[in-house]
């Protein structure tokens, strides 16, 4: 199961065997964000806060085109006395 703080693999798409960290998951649409992958540009309106202008940020790419990347697990060793 991909959860947010793990590392994944994309599959399909223009960023295909790229690795990234999911930082975001919209679990009724199947969809996830993934860190510096799937980057679009979006126009961003001036207001009293914020600068407008161009600003790329990661979009929604969708969960069957991700891959859990294999993490080491710590395994206990087993020592036998005789």
């Amino acid at each position: 199961m991909i959860k947010k703080g793990l590392k994944v693999i994309v599959l399909a798409g223009k960023d295909k065997k790229k690795e990234g960290e999911v930082i975001e998951i919209n679990r009724p649409q199947n969809r996830a964000k993934v860190k510096d992958i799937n980057m679009v540009k979006k126009h961003v309106k001036t207001t009293k806060e914020k600068k407008g202008g161009i600003v790329s940020k990661e979009s929604f790419i969708h969960l069957s085109n991700l891959k859990l990347v294999a993490t080491k697990t710590k395994q206990k060793k087993v020592e036998v006395k005789k």
